[in-house]
């Protein structure tokens, strides 16, 4: 009996997926229906009761009741009933059909193509709107709750189809998914350290502040329905889901309802929006944004208000953002990409200030520096030979001025501070794992795994065959992994073309900077002539940051054409094909002319008379100052050029497609200052939200650049700070005031991300120890002062070696490198070399040592939260041990006075359905992380 209780349930599912499935009443097509005040799966009733009105679009509720209606606004025109859910379409005016028929109709025989052309239109929107019938028809078959509103005038109509989950559905899905269910209140979580630190000293905090509307925190365990009287607010119906619960809810039997025939995988919300069968599908947001004309008390604020008014505002730049109301208002998913930002931002804090010391004490000790003070006072003492083979020989005292800024960012304190920042990287990450874990639990998330995931409705459409899943059974698209895996290979020649590319215009942005040069120094100017290879430099850099945001476009709409060629599965396959994708390309595209100058700038010039070249010409060479401070010019132009542009892309671009939306719906919608807003409307005139993609990679590639370069530019973490302190409050005001509400999601942690700010991390270690020993002179110092002198007197000197002597173009000019007078390297340049390889050995062995003692000391999940965990379970145990022992009572009241071992008697649970349990009984948990019950005979009780 139990195994066919299984089966039953099985077969619920299918019919939910199958339109070709009859059940005992051939109406009844969708997963289940509300029958006498309870949700009943469709199979499991002989008669379907039919709903009395006329339009299968509406769906009223009995309004006979005494108590008050509740305020206007999402909710049905009962003013009981809340709007989870709207679906909208547009259909155009059956009269300018007709107009454009006739005018088709008159034009002869010479038209007969457009003609067919019409025809073929109009079949499918036929199909269309078949789709969408048969897609209602199975909504109000599973137990939505539905009314329909329309907007129109002469040109097209707009349809909103209001969308409502009753009690009893919303309890069977609240058991189906998972949801965390309140066994007991706590006080809420501090989830801000500085808070702590802050009111431990006594210190007033000005980033606090009180948010009106907070969520409580709760203990709490998977859902049940046999359970409800054990979770707190069970009696409150109108409160007891939240409303990112309820979407939740929606959202899902939407993707899972049939449209079409189940044999093409026709099922989905999501498949219809991009056949355009509906314009649009979301849920509502919470009323206005804007804060009410007259006073009232912050606790009356709707979520929307609270959230505007206490997070999105600019002038809110330096408060606490309200993690917990965006989490209830958006879902774990968003509020963990708003947590993560501001943990970045707060740890960007110490880093900017050390950064700035570092700079200022570069700049106030500039004029003691030795080899600058020599090259000022030498006169015409060094005469240096030719850049270019039309060039003159020149004196090194004309680069007086670049040698004294050179020090600015190559002093011991960069190198200090480089060494610094490869702790705050790894240090960082530690602890984002930490508070990641601690959010996860506050949010109910520490347990939550990815169910298994619907096909994408892209691949459904175009899967060539179906396969049962190996997971689920059920027939669904397939497409072969042979096939997938060959496309998978072709699409990573296209990357490497392109990367191929990306290195062209990186020669080509050298060879531009090199004609740059030589144009300058043929001026005869000496301004110029001596300030050449800085013009050259910056010039050259703001045409590469150009071409750098031109390929960053052109490729990311490249990768998702692969993306979508390659045929991945899920959603989640899909983005994380993409994100590496756009990834490897864009950091190549960011890096690579950053990675040129670091490390192979001045590292093939050659000496006189045995000069490199490339394309006829000579290799290019570090300027008077160093590599460094070239690179970090580089750093400035393409790290800070790139986010002030993309800040004013997120400050213009979504009211540019809102402005443009609201115009091309104001015909239709009418002026809505003569009457009160409708709430769908309003929000149909907002931009769809675009997902957390490009967040993300602008912050990842941010983090890249203030960790593996930030050697040669001290002040990339202030310049990080401030563009993050815009970034959040663009960003909320974005999601609050600008997007459509999205749909609440789950997760866990930051996904893919996280691995690959760990990859960047380690990377940026490695990078900092190239960058100080072979990019910096701090180590041609310190051995030239150990060896000689320890004031770097003579230093200059020691660093310049003589042309050869069959040099005779400039007999006795000087050249910068380690050489004697036949061109071969000296003793010093080996030695030199090999302090540097030790240096590298002996930096990344005391880090990454070091980083594997913060990972063992600091654990991933604090000692206060596993108590909160073991105290969760525990109270999560005793209501399951309560629901073992009403087992164990129905199973004594049975007919068998005593089961003995390996027999088994019938019990009654949820549902009415009797199950045979048989002793041991054993625990055995779901992926969603629900608990079932298992015994030896492989049968199982929920």
């Amino acid at each position: 009996m139990l195994r066919k209780g299984s089966e039953l349930l099985k077969g619920d599912r299918e019919v939910l997926l199958d339109l070709d499935y009859v059940a005992e009443a051939p109406s009844a097509e969708g997963y289940g229906s509300l029958q006498n005040g309870s949700y009943i799966p469709a199979r499991c009733f002989a008669a379907f009761d039919e709903v009395g009105d006329d339009d299968p679009m509406y769906s009223h509720c009995n309004t006979k009741s005494n108590q008050p209606l509740p305020q206007l606004g999402n909710y049905f025109r009962d003013g009981r009933t809340k709007i989870d859910f709207v679906l909208v379409w547009e259909v155009r005016s059956r009269r300018k059909k007709r107009g454009k028929a006739k005018s088709q109709g008159s034009a002869g025989e010479g038209e007969a193509a457009p003609a067919e052309q019409n025809n073929r239109s109009e079949r499918r929107k036929a199909q269309l709107a078949q789709w969408r019938e048969k897609f209602v028809q199975n909504l109000q078959s599973a137990g939505l709750l539905m009314e329909k509103e329309e907007t129109a005038n002469e040109k097209k109509t707009i349809h909103f189809l209001k969308l409502s989950a009753p009690w009893d559905v919303l309890l069977y899905y609240a058991e189906e998914l998972c949801l965390r269910a309140p066994l007991q209140a706590q006080p809420n979580l501090d989830l801000n350290t500085s808070a702590r630190v802050l009111k431990r000293l006594c210190i007033p905090n000005v980033m606090m502040e009180s948010v009106p509307n907070r969520p409580l925190d709760y203990y709490t365990c998977a859902f049940r329905k046999s359970k409800m009287n054990k979770f707190l607010g069970c009696n409150d119906q109108q409160s007891y889901f939240t409303n990112a619960q309820r979407h939740r809810v929606v959202y899902e039997i939407l993707a899972t309802t049939v449209y079409g025939k189940r044999k093409r995988a026709e099922v989905g919300v999501d498949r219809l929006v991009n056949e355009g069968v509906y314009m649009a599908a979301f849920p509502l947001h919470e009323g206005p944004f804007q804060l009410p004309k007259d006073e009232i008390r912050p606790d009356e604020l709707n979520q929307r208000q609270i959230l505007y008014h206490y997070w999105a505002r600019w002038w809110k730049w330096y408060k606490y953002q309200p993690l917990d109301h965006i989490r209830e208002y958006f879902g774990e998913k968003i509020a963990l990409y708003f947590a993560w930002l501001g943990f970045y931002t707060a740890w960007l804090l110490p880093a900017a200030v050390v950064g700035t010391l570092v700079f200022v004490s570069g700049v106030m000790s500039m004029g003691s520096n030795a080899p600058a003070k020599d090259i000022c006072n030498s006169e015409a003492s060094y005469l240096m030979c030719p850049l270019c083979n039309t060039c003159k020989a020149w004196n090194m005292s004309d680069t007086c001025t670049m040698a004294k800024l050179g020090y600015l960012f190559d002093h011991p304190g960069t190198v200090l501070f480089s060494v610094f920042m490869s702790f705050w990287a790894v240090t960082f990450l530690e602890y984002w794992k930490r508070k990641m874990a601690t959010l996860s639990h506050h949010w109910d998330c520490m347990d939550f795994h990815e169910e298994e995931e619907r096909p994408r409705p892209e691949f459904a459409a175009t899967a060539p065959t179906m396969e049962p899943n190996p997971v689920t059974g059920v027939k669904e698209p397939y497409f072969p992994e042979k096939t997938r895996l060959s496309r998978m290979f072709t699409g990573s020649m296209i990357i490497i073309m392109m990367l191929c590319v990306v290195m062209i215009f990186l020669v080509t942005v050298v060879m531009c900077r090199g004609i740059i040069s030589l144009m300058l120094f043929r001026t005869g100017s000496p301004v110029l002539r001596t300030e050449a290879g800085t013009i050259a430099n910056i010039s050259s850099s703001i045409v590469n940051l150009g071409l750098i945001l031109l390929m960053g476009r052109v490729y990311t709409a490249l990768a998702e054409q692969l993306t979508k060629w390659e045929m991945h599965r899920t959603q989640t396959q899909y983005d994380n094909a993409f994100i590496f994708k756009v990834f490897i390309f864009q950091f190549v595209n960011f890096y690579s002319s950053p990675f040129y100058v670091a490390f192979f700038k001045g590292r093939f010039v050659g000496y006189p008379s045995n000069y490199g070249t490339l394309f006829g010409m000579r290799n290019e060479d570090c300027g008077p100052g160093g590599c460094l401070i070239e690179l970090a010019e580089q750093l400035f132009i393409i790290m800070v050029g790139k986010q002030v542009i993309n800040n004013i892309q997120e400050f213009i671009i979504p009211k540019l497609k809102a402005w443009h939306q609201k115009r091309s719906l104001a015909k239709v919608l009418g002026d809505t200052a003569s009457r009160e807003p409708r709430r769908w409307e309003e929000d149909y005139k907002l931009v769809e939200c675009e997902g957390l993609f490009e967040e993300y990679l602008e912050m990842v590639l941010q983090f890249g650049f203030i960790t593996i370069f930030v050697a040669a530019f001290p002040l990339a973490p202030l310049f990080a700070l401030l563009n993050n302190w815009v970034e959040i409050r663009l960003d909320a005001h974005k999601f609050a005031c600008e997007y459509r509400r999205p749909v609440a999601e789950r997760a866990q942690n930051i996904g893919v991300w996280f691995n690959i700010l760990e990859a960047l991390s380690h990377l940026s270690v490695i990078a900092n120890a190239f960058l100080i020993a072979f990019t910096s002179d701090f180590l041609p110092r310190l051995l030239y002062q150990y060896k000689f002198d320890n004031d770097l007197n003579g230093y200059v000197n020691f660093t310049l070696a003589y042309a050869p002597r069959n040099y005779t173009e400039n007999p006795m000019c000087r050249y910068k490198a380690f050489r004697d007078n036949n061109g071969d390297y000296s003793l010093f340049y080996w030695e030199l070399l090999g302090i540097r390889l030790g240096f590298i050995i002996a930096f990344e062995h005391v880090v990454f040592f070091v980083l594997r003692a913060i990972d063992w000391i600091v654990p991933d999940v604090p000692e206060s939260l596993e108590l909160k965990i073991k105290r969760e379970r525990y109270l999560a145990k005793q209501a399951l041990a309560e629901n073992q022992e009403a087992l164990l009572v129905s199973r004594g009241r049975g007919a068998a006075p005593a089961a003995s071992p390996g027999t088994s008697s019938p019990v009654n649970v949820a549902g009415g359905v009797q199950v045979s349990t048989t002793q041991p009984v054993n625990k055995w948990y779901s992926p969603h992380g629900c608990c079932y019950f298992i015994n030896d005979t492989a049968e199982f009780i929920r």
